[in-house]
């Protein structure tokens, strides 16, 4: 939620692209975002094995397109008076899939332990129920927490660069001395402690909510 709270001091980028994509239906933009999440996914779950070339920065900057049309969708409808609870339950179940492929794939990659994996996984979907089901009980969409989706994109984006600054280092891990951790195995750690933290958080504020 940190860089979530911070969406509308990114109007002077959004508004002149949303009146850019006037003419492009909504729920096709937020399809084409989850493509390319997909896409980014598949780069990052090769990447292992093709480290010299440049997959992880292309990576980045493909979860960062699709980020851009993720909050790009939602300006054009409200924009061609198109927005409604459609195309809202449309945008969280494309951001949903959209998380699993990213984070899915990462998670199944030679980059990370499948097991902090899956609690990073858990972590993420966790987090985006605990606030829609807040709202499905009347209590409101639940915000609150330090893992907000752009948050998540922001530290997937820089995963991936860190990742390959590490390798143009010779160095594909950090070695701890008990352990040695990948740049992914650090964000994934971060998902699964913090966005557990997260959902935890929320689920309480609405089982206060609701006394």
């Amino acid at each position: 939620m940190v860089l979530d709270s911070k969406r509308k001091s990114a109007d002077f980028i959004m508004e002149p692209a949303a009146k850019a994509f006037i003419k492009v239906d909504p729920n096709t933009i937020s399809f084409i975002s989850l493509l390319l999440a997909g896409l980014a996914g598949v780069l990052v779950y090769v990447s292992y094995d093709n480290l010299t070339g440049l997959l992880l920065p292309l990576a980045a900057v493909t979860i960062l397109v699709s980020g851009f049309l993720d909050a790009l969708d939602g300006k054009v409808a409200r924009l061609i008076g198109k927005s409604g609870r459609r195309g809202d339950f449309i945008d969280h179940v494309i951001d949903r899939y959209a998380d699993v492929l990213m984070i899915g794939a990462v998670a199944f990659s030679a980059w990370c332990n499948p097991y902090l994996g899956m609690l990073a996984i858990i972590g993420v979907l966790l987090t985006s129920y605990m606030g829609t089901q807040a709202q499905a009980v009347g209590a409101g969409r639940q915000y609150a927490g330090l893992l907000g989706r752009a948050d998540r994109l922001v530290l997937m984006v820089l995963a991936c660069l860190a990742q390959w600054i590490m390798f143009l280092f010779g160095v594909v891990s950090i070695d701890l001395g008990f352990a040695s951790v990948t740049a992914f195995e650090i964000i994934m750690l971060w998902f699964a402690v913090v966005g557990n933290a997260t959902a935890v958080q929320r689920a309480y504020g609405t089982w206060k909510f609701l006394k």
